[in-house]
């Protein structure tokens, strides 16, 4: 089974698959109690909730025994005009990655249950997520063996770098598993030491600080003192990811025609996007992760962006 499920996974077009033994993250778990403490989810207070679920699939799926992991890139071949306000990398395409990595899942799925039959999964309950539910994908991800966690919080793997979606599966069948690699990052900081903002500790992200907490998530306007920091960025950021000695080396394209930038993206200048209003960005990212932020927060962290208080790339 182990093997079917990683060629089948290949052949719908994910870049990597790995599957983990269900078990409880008793480290993670320790990690995110404190974590939490601490505040560094900032207003994120969901992630509060579902504790248990989070730190153990077993809970959240009953009868679950095995985790597959599948890894989708997403970098993109075309970038960003000079002095454009900045979008990061994952939000470029038309159709937001929840909806892509969804259907793949759904396709292995269902090419799972027809090799080995339904009581593979449970079907009572969600048992596919994609970066919305009680589930450490990153975690799962390193326990599956396609990479290790970096010290800016995000998983690298060692032939695609950092650039990549997470998807998982999990499955009420046992089989063999994948061995964790190896953390490769070394005495290596560059991603630490980039950071404008100073929201990275190794191994540690504090959210209050990070430019894609507040220009997406923070319901409230930026804060003061991070307006100056925003390098550029009108929605996210890339720039722990970008200094990242394995995404230079290792990043490459994605060939994943459904996760084409948006034009508009890749050919808007500044007074392109000052331009817009709602219903071109409604139009424009009906079905993009772009939404997410809304029209008027957008349109905010827009006016923060000018030659005066931010830095272009």
């Amino acid at each position: 089974m182990h093997n079917y499920i990683k060629k089948s996974a290949l052949s719908l077009g994910f870049d990597a698959c790995g599957i983990a033994k269900a078990d409880v993250l008793t480290e993670d778990a320790f990690f995110l109690k404190h974590w939490l403490e601490n505040a560094n989810h900032a207003e994120m207070h969901y992630l509060e909730r579902n504790f248990e679920k989070r730190i153990d699939p077993r809970v959240l799926v009953p009868g679950c025994k095995s985790v597959v992991v599948v890894l989708l890139n997403y970098y993109p071949a075309i970038k960003q005009p000079e002095n454009s306000p900045r979008i990061a990398r994952y939000a470029y395409s038309a159709t937001d990655y929840h909806t892509v990595l969804k259907s793949k899942l759904a396709l292995l799925e269902t090419q799972i249950v027809n090799r080995y039959g339904k009581d593979v999964v449970n079907e009572t309950v969600q048992h596919s997520f994609v970066d919305s539910a009680p589930v450490l994908e990153r975690r799962w991800a390193q326990r599956a063996g396609l990479g290790w966690i970096g010290k800016h919080t995000q998983l690298i793997a060692p032939d695609l770098g950092s650039y990549f979606f997470i998807g998982v599966l999990l499955l009420n069948a046992e089989m063999n598993y994948d061995v964790p690699i190896k953390d490769r990052c070394g005495t290596c900081t560059r991603c630490v030491d980039a950071c404008p903002t100073s929201a990275l500790i190794p191994g540690t992200l504090d959210a209050r600080r990070c430019i894609s907490y507040q220009t997406i998530e923070k319901k409230s306007t930026i804060d003061a003192e991070i307006r100056p920091l925003l390098s550029g960025f009108a929605l996210g950021c890339d720039i722990c990811a970008e200094v990242c000695p394995w995404n230079k080396k290792w990043a490459i394209p994605h060939v994943h025609e459904e996760l084409n930038a948006v034009p508009e993206i890749t050919g808007w200048m500044l007074d392109d996007w000052n331009e817009m209003g709602k219903a071109d960005f409604d139009r424009i990212f009906k079905n993009s992760a772009i939404k997410r932020a809304g029209f008027d927060k957008f349109r905010e962290n827009l006016s923060f962006l000018s030659k005066k208080n931010a830095t272009f790339e």
